[in-house]
């Protein structure tokens, strides 16, 4: 959920005459999603976007699955995971089912000499560390620590980075990211009890019009391959476009927490959906104000859902022994709660400086081999506290 946007040069009308200044015609393109019923996005472009002159082959991007049945809680130590100078290179696929990827990357350079599109996913990019403009064919956005960027399947985009320790971690969904339904009203307006409106959600703002012929590298991702096409004319030549289907970018940093008398239950921290899976934002924020409350989180039952939370700064009140980059994962099947003196060590505080990625998922998740490197395989007994 975007709401209506409008960038460059636009006809009046749709699919009307809208000649050039030389009076040949820009190129219409409907950019939409689930079939005619979607959001979409009608963008001019300078050259016909429909020109392949070669295919050069295909990498496969199908992940590697180490532990396919999973009933046991694992941590992961992301930053372990080696800084590549190539964005797609650097990618690296930890957890996996039939609607996401959950992926860590580390990239030291800028997109260079290709461009890309995801024809198989949207993805959700979380900004740990880094700092730069992901640039793409609807526009350009900047981005810092702290913000989500929301691109859109079929959107064609090249990263730059303004530095070189860069850690991005990434949602690849199958299924459209949306914001929460119960944010919105019947006309799509978030809501006034939502925890964050309009005014934070970043449009992009500039658009690179080129009109260049030549040979044009495009890496597009479909069914885990990666095809290198070579196309006729450069990607980035749309003169403008209108509609709701485009990137957009929102900082965890303006998502406002809401709190109670006592201790909430996760969803209030509910900032993206897919019918497939969630994603929450823990930011810092009071604690509950009940004078008998147990600020710490209860134990519960994940019966329908693993979940994944992704450390991103500040202190973790829940957990023993986590750092900035840690992954946990507690699956489907089991319960699962505090460490061990983490309630205890939380009454009469009042508030909290942790940040955090929750991703729930709604069918388990198979861990990669990539994954288990990464891995430490005795997180499952640090709730017997230090006897384990």
């Amino acid at each position: 959920m975007p709401f209506y946007h409008k960038l460059g040069k636009i006809p009046h009308k749709r699919h009307t005459i809208f000649k050039k200044p030389d009076g040949s015609l820009y190129r219409e393109q409907l950019f939409g999603t689930i079939g005619f019923d979607g959001m979409s996005t009608n963008s001019y472009h300078e050259q016909h976007p429909t020109q392949v002159k070669k295919i050069l082959g295909s990498k496969d991007l199908t992940p590697k699955i180490a532990v396919d049945t999973n009933l046991k809680s694992y941590k992961f130590h992301g930053f372990k995971t080696k800084p590549q100078p190539d964005y797609l290179d650097s990618r690296t696929t930890v957890l996996h089912n039939a609607d996401v990827n959950i992926i860590l990357a580390a990239p030291t350079e800028s997109s260079k000499d290709y461009f890309y599109k995801n024809a198989d996913a949207d993805e959700l990019l979380f900004i740990h560390k880094g700092k730069g403009k992901l640039r793409t064919h609807l526009g350009n956005l900047d981005f810092g620590y702290g913000d989500y960027l929301l691109i859109p399947r079929g959107v064609i985009y090249k990263i730059d980075f303004e530095t070189e320790d860069n850690r991005l971690f990434i949602v690849e969904s199958r299924r459209p990211i949306y914001t929460p339904k119960r944010y919105r009203n019947y006309f799509g307006q978030l809501l006034e009890h939502a925890p964050f409106c309009e005014r934070d959600l970043r449009q992009p703002y500039e658009l690179e019009t080129n009109n260049e012929k030549g040979d044009f590298l495009i890496k597009i991702k479909k069914e885990n391959q990666l095809f290198d096409m070579v196309y006729a004319s450069h990607p980035f030549d749309v003169v403008g476009y209108d509609g709701y289907n485009y990137p957009y970018a929102f900082s965890i940093h303006d998502f406002e927490p809401i709190t109670g008398r006592v201790h909430q239950p996760p969803p209030v921290h509910q900032t993206f959906e897919t019918d497939a899976f969630v994603v929450c934002s823990f930011c810092p924020r009071l604690f509950d104000y009940h004078p008998e409350s147990i600020p710490a989180p209860y134990n519960h039952s994940n019966i329908d859902s693993d979940e994944v939370l992704y450390y991103v700064d500040g202190d973790f009140m829940s957990r023993n022994d986590i750092e900035a980059g840690h992954i946990s994962l507690h699956p489907s099947g089991i319960p699962h709660g505090p460490h061990t003196g983490a309630v205890e060590r939380s009454i009469g505080q009042t508030k909290t400086e942790e940040l955090a990625v929750m991703v729930d998922t709604f069918k388990p998740l198979k861990i990669t081999e990539e994954g288990m490197a990464i891995a430490d395989d005795s997180y499952h007994k640090s709730w017997l506290g230090d006897k384990h």
